[in-house]
């Protein structure tokens, strides 16, 4: 079993009462960001999706350059074509999706004469058995620990992202688990927080994952666990399944996947 958890970290700046440092840079290349994660939660047909495109940043700009004038479509492998409408900044929606499950889709982006693909399956995924309680977990014995269980079906490889979000932090904890050591078995995957008090509702998210999605955020979320200071070498650059068709070199960051969720929300005993 494979467990991450996100760290969000933040910079600090060394202010000097006399003197002003100018930092020269080397700017990377300006790349295309492309969000193409598509859901159907249990029991919604997933009619719903979007695809959000933007531009990479310099070090010292604040805001996002967005692309809004892409052609973005997915097709089905049974030659059923969604186009991707621009609606606001960098987003583009259709609301007639066809999500069906260990289906295979191609997406497709034009943008500035040059073709953007990548391909992926509809990954399923089981349902959240149960959630449970204990309120004496940690080093001090007083935090509260949440464990969401669930069947990992026998005889196959399964991949799972799970989410645990609650209204008074800004970023859901994420972890990521394969079945190579509980396949067919019931495990859970595990939430703790100091700061749950009796009445917070928790939303536990289970997502299905394909093999190359969960090794993509294998190696993203251990790049963003083990991130150093401003100064030190930084980590390799983590590639996604979305290829450039015109031009192999100028590669965009971001990932194509397909999940089916299951959601269970908790409120705190």
């Amino acid at each position: 079993m494979k467990k991450y958890m996100i760290l969000f970290f933040s910079f600090f700046l060394i202010l000097s009462c006399e003197d002003v440092i100018d930092v020269d840079l080397n700017e990377a290349e300006e790349r295309l960001v492309i969000e193409a994660s598509m859901f159907r939660q249990k029991g919604f047909t997933g009619n719903n999706q979007q695809v959000r495109i933007t531009k990479t940043r310099g070090f010292f700009e604040d805001s996002l350059t967005t692309v809004d004038d892409a052609v973005v479509t997915v097709t089905k492998d049974d030659g059923q074509i969604f186009e991707f409408v621009h609606d606001t900044a960098g987003f583009y929606r259709t609301f007639q999706f066809d999500a069906d499950l260990m289906e295979k889709y191609y997406l497709k982006v034009e943008v500035d004469d040059e073709i953007y693909t990548a391909e992926e399956t509809f990954m399923p995924v089981v349902r959240i058995d149960s959630v449970t309680q204990r309120n004496d977990a940690g080093f001090s014995g007083d935090e509260i620990e949440l464990k969401a269980y669930y069947t990992d079906p026998a005889g196959e490889d399964n991949f799972y992202l799970f989410t645990f979000f609650v209204n008074f932090v800004q970023f859901p904890i994420t972890e990521i688990f394969d079945d190579e050591f509980f396949d067919g078995n019931t495990i859970f995957a595990l939430y703790r927080e100091e700061e749950l008090s009796t009445g917070d509702q928790v939303t536990i998210r289970n997502f299905g994952l394909s093999k190359q999605f969960h090794d993509y955020m294998f190696v993203l979320l251990n790049q963003i666990g083990s991130s150093g200071g401003p100064f030190q070498t930084q980590p390799a650059t983590v590639r996604g399944n979305i290829i450039n068709e015109t031009n192999p070199d100028h590669f965009p960051f971001g990932y194509f996947s397909l999940s089916e969720t299951d959601q269970f929300i908790y409120t705190v005993q």
